[in-house]
Parts: structure tokens; C-alpha cells; sequence
């Protein structure tokens, strides 16, 4: 810098005094002409009215409601159409003791229907004695009808119980189930040609025809000519009945038409309720929280269910644990898959929750990451790093995380069947997905220019 002689100095003092007086003399007569501008006023925000927080309620209250008709139609459509389901869900029924039990004492009933055993007996001891034999042969014949009587119905039983306890029977009867699918849909829509009957009473039955059959020609087989005299039967055993039944059966007939859409409308009034909500955070953990009470309502009603199914089966007709058996067999599918979607919704509502603007979320969010960042910064004291995957992993977290839930939500919504640990499995990996990329993201760190007091400010983009 060059240095200024003692006239030129003054001058520049003189020069600034003129500026300085000139300045105040402008403020004195205008002065509004100095005053600093106020800052730009910010953007008011347009706050939704309480309507749409009505509309969010009603929203998420119709979903909640639809949700257990949703799961009853789901599995009502899945049972009637897929044949694999139905047979897997209700072959096991073959090797149940009860059903074994009930379905031998019916096969055994339905001959002695048809057949008159002690009279046959007594006529083929009649037929003995009139050849001729003695007084004392004869009256030990005699004594011999009621025995052997019996001893037929004893074998027939035992015939009738190892078959039905073979892998034969499982066999017939899964083939059965395979081939009367149809038959079964024309049952729920009451038509007369079905297997399975409903009668307008509430009468549940089943046909005794294909088992008679098998039976008898067992019985031949076996050296029992008599039951060659066995007609084919054309019997409908009761095995419920329950004046609500048919009123069901009308009331199943339209979740299984609604099966297909049902489900994806209870989840759209959900989300949707969501979207429009004021506090789209509060209220997605409040519609999780609606739909988990719903299948809670769900599982109830199920179990009430099973009391009055139960309590209704006539004894005379069917036994109680045959009842629990059947009533099982029908709604295991309904309460897993609403237990599982309990699950799912509990699972949601806590995530809602930690990544909602909430004061104890933010500070486990905090811990969380901080602790990351203390791992991360560990690591590259020692010389691990991820390097640029690393600093692309950091540029697209967003769109990373938004993969790992979208991906988590497909396997939720189209994986089938849903189960309890498929929501929580997904669930644990999605968690382990997420904070994997938070340990292997690594933040770009980037130094600007020193400021006017020297000292380097280092900022993270």
C-alpha cells in the first residue's frame, strides 16, 4: 500500500466529512429514505379445515369396518377357487379319529338300514337245520343265531374301521374333495344336483352312496355274500343344522362375488383417509390402530362363533368334538389370516409412529443416528470406508428407502397366504434393509473458503 503525504490525508478527511454531512442532512429531511426494509413477509400457509378431518374419519371408520367382510370374502373366494387350498384345508378331515369314528358308525347304520342281519342269519340256520341235522345240533344251532349275529356286525365294524383308517380311504376322500370342488360351489348356490346339501330347514348333509359302495364290495370280497343284497344307497346323512344357516349361505354367496374387490377397497378408504387428513402422520398410526381393533373384533366374533356352532349341532346328530373339528377346519384360514393382519397393522402403526413428528420419535430417531454416525466414523479411523457407493447411497437415501418400503408392502399385499410370521419376517428385514443403508451411506463433507475471521467452516451436503 502506498502511504499518502500529510496534505492528501487531510484532503480525504475533508472529503469524507462533506459525505458524511451530506448523508445526514438526506436522513434528517427524509426518513423513511434510511430505514433498513423489513424482511419479505413468509408465504402463509393454508391450513385445511376441520372437514377434512371428517371426511379422513369417516374414511378410515368405513375401511375398518370393511376390513373383517374383506377377510371373510378373501377366504371364502380363495376356498371356492383355488383347488389346491380347498383340498389342502380339508383332506387332513380323513385322518381325524372323530370324523373316522362318525363316519364309520353312519356306514355301519346305513347296512343295517338295508340289511336285516339277524334275520339273515336265522334264515341260513334255518336253511342248516332243515337238511336234517339232530335235536341236540340243532338247538346248539339255534343258540348260535344271536352270536353269530353279532359277530357279523363285529366284522362288518372292524372292515368298516380299517378302511376307513387306511391310506385307501385318505386317498378316495382327497380325490374326492379334488373332484366334487365343483359340486361344492353348487352347493353354496343350493343347487339339487350337489353333493352337499343345505336344506331349507338349515339341514346340512352329506351323501353315503360312495362309501356304501366301497364297503360292500369289501364285504364280498371278505367271503359275505350277503352283501351283494346291499342296493346302492341314496341316503343324506344330517350332520348340522342351524336355522341361521341359510340365511349364511346368502350372505357368503355375496362375499365370495365381492372377494375379489372387497379387500383392495377397505385398504384404498384406509389410505385414502390417510391422504386427506390434516395430520397425515397421527393419522396413519390411528387408522392402524382402527384396523388392528377391527381384526381383534374379528377373532372375537369367531370365537363366538364357534360356541354357538357348537351349541347348536344336535348331539343325537353329530358329536361335539366332531362339531370343534369341522368348525376348525372351516375358519383356521379366517383367523390366521386376520391374525396376521392384526400383526400387520400393530407393525405399521409403530413405524407410523417413529418416523411421525413426534417429540419421543425424534429422540430415538437422534440416538439412532447418531449412533450410526459413531459406527461410521469408527470404521474410517480404521480405514473402512464405502467411498462413492457410499456418497450415491447418501445422494438417493430417499428413493432407497422408499424401495425398501415399497418392495415390503408388495410382498405384504400379494403374498398369499398372509401369515403372521410372513408380517413379521418382512417386517424385521425391511428394518435391517433400512439401517444397513444407514451404516454404509457416507455423507459428503465439504469445506467452502475461509471467512473473514480465519476460520474454516466445514458443512455436510
Amino acid at each position: 500500500m502506498a502511504r499518502l503525504t500529510n496534505a492528501e490525508l487531510l484532503q480525504r478527511i475533508a472529503a469524507l466529512e462533506e459525505e458524511n454531512t451530506a448523508l445526514r442532512q438526506q436522513a434528517e429531511a427524509d426518513p423513511d429514505a434510511t430505514r433498513p426494509l423489513p424482511p419479505p413477509a413468509e408465504p402463509v400457509k393454508h391450513r385445511r379445515s376441520w372437514a377434512w378431518t371428517l371426511l379422513a374419519v369417516v374414511l378410515i371408520v368405513l375401511g375398518a369396518i370393511l376390513a373383517p367382510v374383506a377377510v371373510v370374502a378373501s377366504w371364502a373366494k380363495i376356498q371356492l377357487t383355488d383347488t389346491d387350498s380347498f383340498v389342502a384345508t380339508y383332506a387332513p378331515l380323513a385322518k381325524d379319529p372323530g370324523v373316522q369314528a362318525f363316519i364309520t358308525d353312519q356306514a355301519v347304520k346305513a347296512v343295517q338300514d338295508h340289511v336285516d342281519i339277524p334275520q339273515v342269519t336265522s334264515q341260513v340256520i334255518d336253511g342248516i337245520t332243515e337238511l336234517g341235522t339232530g335235536p341236540v345240533a340243532t338247538k346248539a344251532l339255534n343258540a348260535l343265531k344271536g352270536p353269530l349275529a353279532q359277530g357279523i356286525v363285529s366284522l362288518m365294524t372292524s372292515t368298516v374301521q380299517r378302511f376307513v383308517a387306511s391310506d385307501a380311504f385318505a386317498q378316495v376322500w382327497e380325490q374326492a374333495l379334488r373332484t366334487s370342488h365343483d359340486q361344492l360351489v353348487a352347493t353354496m348356490q343350493n343347487d339339487p344336483k350337489a353333493a352337499v346339501t343345505v336344506g331349507a330347514d338349515g339341514s346340512i348333509g352329506i351323501q353315503l352312496g360312495p362309501i356304501i359302495d366301497r364297503v360292500k364290495q369289501l364285504l364280498v370280497d371278505q367271503g359275505l355274500t350277503f352283501a351283494s343284497q346291499i342296493p346302492s344307497v341314496d341316503r343324506t346323512v344330517t350332520v348340522a343344522q342351524n336355522s341361521s344357516i341359510p340365511t349364511l349361505q346368502l350372505f357368503y354367496g355375496l362375499a365370495i362375488a365381492a372377494g375379489a374387490w372387497l379387500p383392495w377397497v377397505a385398504i384404498g378408504l384406509l389410505a385414502l383417509g390417510v391422504i386427506v387428513a390434516r395430520r397425515r402422520a397421527l393419522a396413519l398410526v390411528w387408522a392402524s390402530v382402527a384396523l388392528a381393533l377391527a381384526m381383534g373384533l374379528t377373532l372375537a366374533a369367531l370365537a363366538v362363533g364357534r360356541i354357538v356352532f357348537v351349541a347348536s349341532a344336535s348331539p343325537s346328530l353329530v358329536p361335539s368334538k366332531l362339531a370343534q373339528t369341522l368348525y376348525s377346519t372351516v375358519t383356521d384360514a379366517m383367523i390366521a389370516t386376520a391374525v396376521a393382519v392384526l400383526v400387520l397393522a400393530l407393525a405399521v402403526a409403530l413405524v407410523g409412529w417413529y418416523a411421525g413428528p413426534f417429540a419421543v420419535p425424534r429422540r430415538l430417531r437422534g440416538f439412532f443416528q447418531s449412533g450410526v454416525a459413531s459406527a461410521r466414523a469408527a470404521a474410517e479411523r480404521h480405514g473402512i470406508t464405502t467411498g462413492r457407493v457410499g456418497e450415491w447411497l447418501y445422494a438417493q437415501r430417499a428413493l432407497l428407502r422408499a424401495a425398501v418400503a415399497v418392495i415390503a408392502a408388495a410382498v405384504v399385499l400379494f403374498v398369499r397366504p398372509i401369515t403372521p410370521a410372513l408380517v413379521i419376517w418382512t417386517l424385521v428385514l425391511s428394518a435391517l434393509a433400512v439401517a444397513l443403508l444407514e451404516l454404509l451411506q457416507r455423507p459428503v463433507i465439504t469445506v467452502p473458503e475461509e471467512v473473514d475471521d480465519d476460520t474454516p467452516v466445514m458443512t455436510v451436503s
